[in-house]
């Protein structure tokens, strides 16, 4: 459910918008030597623009009115060379500003990719991955739609502006004096509707986040939606969501809509204020002819940036609140950054410790309270217990996906956050209950974590994971293409790829979770005698359901409540005719009837 927009006074909107365009702007940085040279042309553009009326009503009273053609046709060919030089100058502009603006979006996007990429896990669990890519592309788009199309005709029309003023005041200054006289009202008009439209542009940044959010999840899970009959439901949640959207994107329209006539209305009364004026001025002969022309022309060339400037100014609203999106997700703290003495941890041995270990995802809640555990290099530690014991917290921790809330977790007496993660990853493998495999060829998938690996290193690892012969029996081998999440593979060969990716790194220390869980018999063959190898010498962690899978466990570890209740071999546990016995027996009972 969406949760209220929060009610920010008139003047720290402000604020907040002059900071979101100062922090934008710095993104030209990169660009100091190309933006003279923009504004070089934009300053010729313009100047081309505002000279041309002038020399208009000067050819009607200096050589119209006295029959100088000759001077009339110089007049005319100085003008085509004045707008030729003034449109090369124009479609010039808009090629720089343009490169420019591409560019720095480009930057953008990449900087709110690499920012995802580096945040901690704690911030995905609370955040959608639809509304994550909104931000990459629909914000950004829009970013794109209101700065990178408009942005060279803003600049270029802004200087006009400045030299149709200068220009009108210098001809006559009454009638320069008058023309301005709307300027006021206009900037009240823009400023009234730019304050409603900026209001309903945050709720559309915020209802196509929550619609891309929604269609993402339903995409994903198209298959449950159907198998739970929950089709119609998610359709009309989909329309509730849609409907929100296409009501707030009719209201920001609204308001658009009507600004454009508001100008217009201001265009036409400027215009017909000069008319008249002009008109009077000519008759009594305070001015000429060709004075009242050139400013009949100058009052149009006037509006004409007006109008495109406050439209600008309207749909830089949206584009604002797109930025606002981006940059509070660019603010989003990293809090597993490397410390500053972080070092590069050496090879391992595979010891790991836990120290009175305490985390929660929540600070109020608690999950591992207390932990200690000690595994020499090469033991085997199965974790069991009921789901949310904490026994995918303990792995988090070894990981270094998040930090303890207390005590240590140790690798051959290295504490997790004195080392670098790229160098305590590096050595870590895991194989998960339901491994991801990504759009591309089935030896990108097993060289994931070792992009640059031989063809020979990739296939010796799909042999130990008893995956080559099926492999060698694709159409194109290990060049095969796979789509999304690996399709159309099956579970059980998905996880065969999975522990030949993880044998290729050649970790010291192993995760397991439940990695033969889901699959059917011949293939649990295979993938069992494919992890025995791969637990040959290393260390391994094993988060098991089925207890017959750990029976060879050097130790096992029974978790309940965030605390380890029971710890031994599985001969010795079960002797002990506690928890995990019971365990066990419940499941051989189980699995005999």
């Amino acid at each position: 459910m969406r949760s209220p927009n929060p009610i920010i006074a008139p003047e720290q909107k402000a604020t907040q918008q002059l900071s979101t365009l100062q922090r934008f702007l710095q993104y030209l940085r990169p660009y100091k030597k190309e933006i003279p040279i923009a504004l070089t042309l934009v300053t010729i553009g313009a100047s081309t623009q505002a000279i041309g009326p002038f020399l208009l009503g000067w050819s009607i009273d200096h050589l119209i009115a006295q029959g100088n053609l000759l001077g009339l046709l110089l007049m005319l060919g100085l003008l085509a060379l004045i707008y030729g030089v003034g449109v090369w100058a124009i479609r010039g502009q808009i090629l720089r500003v343009g490169w420019i603006m591409q560019r720095l979006l480009a930057q953008l996007r990449q900087d709110i990719f690499l920012k995802i990429q580096s945040l901690p896990l704690s911030f995905f669990d609370r955040s959608e991955a639809g509304d994550l890519m909104s931000r990459l592309l629909n914000d950004v788009n829009t970013v794109n739609q209101a700065f990178g199309q408009t942005i060279a005709q803003m600049l270029g029309n802004t200087f006009s502006l400045v030299g149709i003023v200068i220009a009108m005041l210098a001809i006559n200054l009454q009638l320069g004096l008058l023309s301005n006289l709307v300027i006021p009202l206009m900037i009240f008009t823009t400023s009234l509707f730019a304050r409603w439209a900026r209001a309903r542009f945050r709720v559309t940044r915020q209802t196509i986040g929550e619609l891309s959010a929604k269609l993402e999840e339903d995409i994903g899970s198209v298959r449950e939606a159907q198998a739970f009959n929950r089709v119609n439901l998610n359709i009309a949640e989909f329309d509730a969501l849609n409907a929100a959207n296409r009501d707030a994107n009719v209201e920001a329209v609204a308001i658009t809509a009507a600004f454009l006539p508001s100008i217009d209305f201001l265009n036409t009364l400027a215009t017909a204020g000069v008319l008249a004026y002009g008109g009077y001025l000519g008759v009594t002969g305070a001015a000429t002819v060709g004075v009242v022309t050139s400013f009949l022309l100058y009052v149009q060339q006037f509006f004409r940036p007006i109008q495109i400037l406050s439209q600008f100014y309207t749909q830089a609203q949206s584009a604002f609140a797109g930025l606002e999106r981006i940059f509070s997700l660019l603010d989003e703290p990293s809090q597993l950054q490397d410390a500053a003495d972080a070092v590069e941890m050496p090879p391992i041995q595979g010891e790991v410790t836990f120290e009175q270990v305490t985390f929660g995802y929540n600070p109020d809640q608690l999950v591992l309270k207390g932990v200690d555990l000690h595994a020499s290099p090469g033991q085997m530690v199965a974790l069991v217990g009921p789901t949310g014991s904490g026994k995918s917290t303990i792995i988090n921790l070894i990981l270094r996906f998040y930090d303890v809330s207390g005590g240590a977790v140790k690798i051959d007496s290295f504490d997790v956050r004195s080392v670098t993660q790229a160098s305590l990853r590096r050595q870590i493998g895991i194989v998960l209950q339901d491994n991801i495999l990504f759009s591309g060829t089935v030896a990108e998938n097993i060289a994931f974590g070792v992009p640059h690996a031989t063809q020979a290193d990739i296939e010796a690892a799909a042999q130990m994971a008893n995956v080559h012969e099926f492999i060698t029996s694709l159409s194109a081998g290990y060049a095969t293409q796979l789509g999304e999440r690996g399709a159309p593979l099956s579970q059980g060969q998905r996880q065969l790829i999975s522990i030949a990716r993880a044998i290729l790194i050649n970790p010291r220390i192993l995760i397991l979770d439940e990695a033969t869980s889901s699959i059917d018999t011949r293939t649990e063959a295979l993938v069992q005698t494919a992890i025995a190898r791969l637990l040959k010498g290393r260390t391994s962690f094993v988060i098991a359901h089925r207890l017959s899978t750990v029976t060879q466990a050097d130790q096992v570890l029974v978790i309940q409540q965030g605390q380890i209740v029971e710890q031994g071999s599985h001969a010795e546990l079960v002797e002990q005719q506690g928890v995990y016995a019971n365990l066990y027996a419940l499941q051989l009972g189980a699995a005999s009837t």
